[in-house]
C-alpha cells in the first residue's frame, strides 16, 4: 500500500512537472560543430528522461551479468539451507511420533546439507533420536556440548537436568538447574528446582533472593509471588525462633503482609512475642488472624498463651476469643476445651453440643466423650458419645501429598514441593463410615443417649459382684441328708425357694441359668440338662459337658454376669463383630474401644 501510494505521487509530480513546462513553452538551441539544434522545451527533457532510463538500464544488465556467480551460488545455497531445515523439521516431528526409522533419516540429510558447526538446531535433532533409541551417554554427551554453546547453553542445561533426575542423581540435577537459574532466572523450570532444594537445605536468605529475581524477570504473577515468599519467610522465621525470637517476629510480619490469613506466620509470630516476654503483642497478632479466619491452633495458643494461668483465666480468654468471632465452630470448641478444664461442666456441654450442632465432627462428640467421663464417669455414655465420633466426619489436619501432620511444614517431605501442606480433611479419613447430618444427627445422639448411672453404670460398678454365692443355713445338714444321692446315682437339683443371697464367703460357682435361681443344698448339683459336679473345696468341675447357651462357665472373665445382650452393651452397636464371638467367653474381651 505505502509502495503504490509511493509511485503514484511519483507520476504526478512528472504530469505536474510536464504540465508546467507546457504553459511556458520555448525552444532549446543546440550548436555543435557549426550546426544548430532547434528543438520544443517538452521534447528535449522528454528525449533527457529516455536517455536517462536507457543508461540505467543497460548498467543493470552489465551489473547483473558481472555478478551472476554469486548470485548462482547464493541461490544454491539458500535451497540447500532450506531443504536441511526442513530436514530438520521432519526429523524433529517424527521423533515426537516415534518414528525412529524416519528421524535417523532426517538426522543423515540434515548433516548432509548443513553444518552441525553452523547450525545448533542438529544437535538437538540428533539428541532427541539418541534418546529415542536409548542411548543416552550420546545423548548426554550431546547435551553437554549445547551447554558450552552460548546459543544452547540453556537447552544442553535442561537436557542435563532431565538425565539427571531419570538416573536419580538429584545432586548433580541440582548442580545444573541452579547453573540454569544463575544464568538466566527467568527459565521457570530451573528457578522451581532450585528454590526447592534451597528450602529443604535451609538456605533461606538464597531461596528469597532467587524469588525476588523471579519477580524482577516475570516469571510468576504478583500473587505467586508473594505466597511463595511468606512460606520462605515463615520458614526463615521458625528456624530464628529459638536463637533470634526479634528476628523471628520481624520475618513472620513481613510474611503476614504478604497473607494476612496465613496461620503459621501468626503463630510463629505470637511465639516469637511471648519469647520477649510481649504477651500484649502476641495477643494482638492472635486477634488479628482470628477475626479473619479462626483456626484451632490459634486458639489453643491464644488461651494458654500466659503461663502461669489457672483453667478459670483459660476460659476468660476463650471466652474473648469467641466474642470477637461469635457463632463460629472453632471458637465454640475452644471454649468448650477451656470450660472442661476449668471443671465447669454445664458450659462445656452446652458449648460442646452446639459445636456438634453446627458441624457435626469427630472433635466434638470425642470432646462430649471427654466431659462424661469427667463429669458421671458413667463407661456407657462415654462410648456411646465415641461410637458417634467414629461415624462422623474427621478433623481437618495439615495435610500434604497423601502425608498428615499435626504442625504445619514448609515443603512436602515427599516430593520436596513448596507450600503443599494445606489445611483439610485428610483423604483416606473420608473413606470411612461417615452419616451426613447436622442439627439432626445431634438430637438422634442425644435420644439413644443412655441415663446416668443405666444398666451399663450398674454393670460397670457390680462387675466384680458375683450373682450366685453359697450360704449357710441352720437346717443345712438336713437337706443335705435328704438330697444326698445314691451310690449307683447322681444327685439332682430340685427347685425351691429362692434363698436369701448373703456376702459373707462369697464364692462364684458354676451351674446353669434356669428360669429362676435354686437354692445349692449340696456340694454336688445335678440338672435335667446339663450334669454339674462342682468340688467346693477344690472349685473345679468333673464329668460336665460343655455349658448350654445362657449359662456361667468358671473359665470365663465375666465375674458371672449374664449379658441379655450376649456380651454386648446396650448402646454398643456391635461394630466389628462376628459370630464367633457371641460366645460368653468372650463377651467381656470384645469391646467397642
Amino acid at each position: 500500500m505505502i509502495r503504490l501510494l509511493f509511485f503514484a505521487i511519483i507520476v504526478l509530480a512528472f504530469a505536474l512537472g510536464f504540465s508546467w513546462f507546457a504553459d511556458r513553452p520555448g525552444e532549446l538551441t543546440l550548436v555543435w560543430e557549426g550546426r544548430i539544434f532547434e528543438t520544443p522545451l517538452t521534447t528535449a527533457l522528454a528525449l533527457l528522461i529516455g536517455v536517462i532510463f536507457v543508461v540505467m538500464l543497460l548498467w543493470w544488465l552489465i551489473s547483473a551479468i558481472w555478478t551472476s556467480p554469486k548470485s548462482v551460488t547464493r541461490y544454491f545455497r539458500a535451497r540447500k539451507r532450506d531443504r536441511g531445515y526442513q530436514a530438520i523439521s521432519t526429523g524433529l516431528i517424527a521423533v515426537g511420533a516415534g518414528n525412529l526409522v524416519m528421524a535417523r533419516k532426517m538426522s543423515t540429510r540434515a548433516h548432509a546439507l548443513l553444518s552441525a558447526d553452523q547450525e545448533p538446531l542438529i544437535h538437538v535433532l540428533d539428541a532427541q533420536v539418541a534418546l529415542t533409541e536409548g542411548n543416552y551417554d550420546k545423548a548426554r554427551h550431546l547435551f553437554e556440548a549445547m551447554s558450552e554453546d552460548p546459543e544452547t547453553a540453556e537447552l544442553g542445561l535442561r537436557g542435563l537436568y532431565l538425565e539427571a533426575k531419570r538416573v536419580g542423581a538429584d545432586e548433580a540435577a541440582q548442580h545444573f538447574a541452579e547453573q540454569a537459574a544463575d544464568k538466566a532466572p527467568y527459565l521457570a523450570w530451573a528457578s522451581k528446582a532450585t528454590l526447592e532444594a534451597r528450602v529443604r537445605q535451609g538456605r533461606w536468605d538464597d531461596a528469597i533472593r532467587l524469588l525476588d529475581q523471579q519477580r524482577s524477570a516475570k516469571v510468576t504473577d504478583k500473587d505467586e509471588s508473594a505466597r511463595m515468599k511468606s512460606v520462605v519467610l515463615t520458614a526463615r522465621a521458625e528456624s530464628k525462633l529459638d536463637t533470634d525470637p526479634k528476628g523471628a517476629a520481624a520475618d513472620a510480619l513481613q510474611a503476614l503482609k504478604l497473607r494476612d490469613d496465613f496461620h503459621p506466620a501468626a503463630i510463629i509470630a505470637a511465639k516469637a512475642y511471648l519469647a520477649q516476654g510481649n504477651l500484649r503483642k502476641s495477643a494482638g497478632v492472635l486477634e488479628m488472624v482470628w477475626k479473619k479466619d479462626p483456626h484451632p491452633q490459634i486458639g489453643a495458643l491464644y488461651a494458654r498463651a500466659r503461663g502461669g494461668d489457672t483453667a478459670v483465666d483459660r476460659l476468660k480468654r476463650a471466652e474473648k476469643l469467641e466474642a470477637l468471632k461469635p457463632n463460629n465452630w472453632v471458637s465454640l470448641m475452644v471454649v468448650a476445651r477451656a470450660a472442661l478444664d476449668a471443671r465447669e461442666f454445664d458450659k462445656a456441654r452446652t458449648k460442646a453440643e452446639a459445636a456438634a450442632r453446627m458441624q457435626p465432627r469427630e472433635s466434638a462428640f470425642l470432646l462430649l466423650a471427654d466431659l462424661e467421663e469427667a463429669e458421671t464417669g458413667d463407661q456407657g455414655r462415654v462410648r456411646h458419645w465415641m461410637a458417634q465420633a467414629l461415624r462422623s466426619e474427621r478433623d481437618p489436619t495439615w495435610v500434604a501429598d497423601g502425608l498428615v501432620s499435626e504442625y504445619w511444614r514448609p515443603f512436602s517431605p515427599k516430593t520436596g514441593q513448596l507450600d503443599a501442606f494445606s489445611w483439610k480433611v485428610p483423604y483416606g479419613e473420608i473413606a470411612g463410615p461417615v452419616e451426613e447430618g447436622s442439627a439432626s444427627r445431634l438430637d438422634e445422639a442425644l435420644k439413644s443417649l443412655p441415663p446416668v448411672g443405666g444398666p451399663r453404670g450398674e454393670a460397670e460398678k457390680d462387675d466384680q459382684a458375683p450373682i450366685f454365692t453359697e450360704t449357710a443355713s441352720a437346717s443345712e445338714p438336713e437337706a443335705a441328708k435328704e438330697t444326698e444321692p445314691k451310690a449307683d446315682e447322681k444327685p439332682v437339683l430340685k427347685p425351691e425357694a429362692e434363698p436369701e443371697i448373703k456376702t459373707e464367703s462369697v464364692r462364684p460357682v458354676a451351674m446353669t441359668a434356669p428360669a429362676a435361681p435354686s437354692a445349692i443344698n449340696s456340694d454336688k448339683v445335678s440338672s435335667d440338662d446339663t450334669t454339674l459336679v462342682v468340688d467346693a473345696e477344690a472349685d473345679d468341675i468333673t464329668d460336665a459337658p460343655r455349658p448350654a447357651e445362657g449359662s456361667i462357665d468358671d473359665n470365663d472373665d465375666t465375674d458371672g454376669v449374664v449379658s441379655p445382650f450376649g456380651g454386648r452393651t446396650p448402646d454398643d452397636p456391635g461394630i466389628g463383630d462376628s459370630d464367633d464371638d457371641e460366645t460368653p467367653t468372650n463377651a467381656k474381651k470384645r469391646r467397642f474401644f
